[in-house]
């Protein structure tokens, strides 16, 4: 199957014209609308997914991501002039966007219909070939995106692999040209390393620990509001969600009254029964998250559906790093609660472990900012909101260190796909005598000329 792909991509090249690349991108596009209630079913029977949050954080998302690459794609693979050098005169210097041929694409669970296409379609966009893997424990959501891939491309353009672990390592034995891995920094780690057999060049999307300074010059209410909808989204199993907070003492009790006001407003007390908020992936990720915190420590909500797999939108107290739920990466939505005193304190904390995905500040003082943004290392962030920034098609997504190699969206996810070629065209009415041996008597004349 994948030398399939393989032979396609070197016989036919059929998606290295342009045109090819935008009639199949508007007719995924178009499958897609015509799709959407079947994607909307299967993310409601896989995550407990609202209608509207599977629009707004996959759908739409992706729709909008499309439509984006269209519009920019011919811009983007038109062959870019470089400044000319000294030493290369009379050429010209040119950059060319090159697919790189057949590259394998693993999706997570957490977002499986957005975190699936949205690197496809910059693979597509810059003319590979795909070998796709979604996540097996999302199979509707993998249903269906199969469903749509077979009405779009050709079986020699797009695979999709089903499938569980002994599936992806069958994969990661093949050789691709490129692997785009989303999903935990442990897998990541193993990602790279079979990657490495082969020198095939990788973009890892991770996570980590993002953490979440609410300063006492912060708006309460609305840090409050934008805090709690960043963490309950898809039951806080967001790469990017606030995985913990830190509140400044002087605010700290206002700032919790303001969470326990957020919650009850989003779900009049009944966030276990609402059709807003969705559930935890698998009884064994529920059960993790139950063993995290003791009912003691809760400052707010605590409360947990066995049948459901349902865990309420959970702050807890916590008075050092050595809690449970700070050794690792939540992935759900239980909010560690610190409070601080020195800002600059924070900083240091935050900078002494691994560098997380996002982070997040809430507070009006400009000199905050400038050192949140300055001294703090972090793949991407907001001040005054929370996961937002991954909505901008403009901004680069992607980690830092253990939360990510390389980044994506817009034009970056183009760039990801593609090999920036450069290329001298010179030309042959002139012929520079120095660059020719014998080089005796002409170092004089290169340090004129070049210094």
């Amino acid at each position: 199957m994948i030398e399939s792909l393989r032979s396609s991509y070197e016989e036919r090249k059929p998606l290295q014209d342009v045109f090819n690349r935008k009639e199949k991108l508007t007719k995924l596009l178009s499958i897609i609308c015509d799709k959407e209630k079947d994607i909307k079913d299967a993310l409601k029977k896989d995550l407990g997914k609202s209608a509207f949050e599977s629009y707004l954080t996959e759908i739409a998302f992706i729709k909008d991501e499309i439509k984006f690459t269209l519009k920019h794609l011919k811009k983007w693979t038109r062959p870019k002039k470089r400044k000319y050098s000294l030493s290369t005169l009379p050429g010209k210097g040119y950059v060319y966007s090159d697919s790189y041929g057949v590259v394998l694409i693993i999706s997570p669970w957490n977002y499986p219909f957005q975190l699936c296409f949205s690197p496809l379609i910059g693979a597509i966009a810059a003319g590979n070939h795909v070998a796709l893997k979604p996540s097996e424990f999302t199979p509707y959501t993998a249903n269906v995106i199969e469903e749509i891939i077979a009405k779009t491309f050709d079986s020699d353009e797009v695979i999709v692999f089903q499938g569980g672990v002994e599936v992806s390592r069958a994969l990661l034995k093949e050789k691709f040209d490129y692997i785009f891995f989303t999903g935990s920094t442990q897998v990541g780690q193993l990602i790279m390393e079979q990657a490495s057999k082969h020198l095939t060049p990788v973009t890892l999307e991770l996570g980590g620990k993002s953490p979440c300074i609410v300063d006492r010059t912060s708006d309460l209410e609305l840090s409050a509001k934008r805090i709690i909808w960043g963490k309950a989204l898809n039951c806080g199993q967001t790469c990017v969600a606030p995985d913990y907070l830190y509140v400044h003492e002087d605010i700290y009790e206002d700032f919790v009254k303001k969470c326990g006001d957020v919650l009850r407003n989003f779900y009049q007390d009944h966030q276990l029964s609402s059709g807003d908020y969705g559930k935890i992936i698998s009884r064994q990720h529920y059960e993790r998250l139950k063993s995290l915190f003791t009912k003691e420590e809760v400052i707010l909500g605590g409360g947990f559906d066995d049948e459901q797999t349902r865990l309420e939108t959970t702050l807890i107290n916590v008075e050092s790093w050595d809690h449970p739920a700070m050794k690792e990466e939540i992935f759900g939505p239980i909010l560690p609660v610190i409070k601080f005193r020195n800002f600059h304190d924070v900083v240091k904390q935050v900078n002494a472990r691994p560098k997380p995905l996002a982070a997040y500040y809430f507070g009006e003082s400009s000199d905050h900012q400038k050192i949140f943004c300055e001294n703090l290392s972090f793949g991407g962030g907001c001040i005054n909101d929370t996961v937002l920034h991954l909505a901008n098609p403009h901004l680069p997504f992607g980690g830092v260190g253990h939360s990510g190699i390389g980044a994506y969206h817009g034009d970056n996810t183009f760039k990801t796909f593609s090999h920036q070629k450069s290329v001298l065209k010179q030309r042959t009415f002139f012929d520079l005598w120095l660059r020719y041996p014998p080089y005796s008597g002409k170092e004089k004349w290169v340090k004129r000329l070049l210094g």
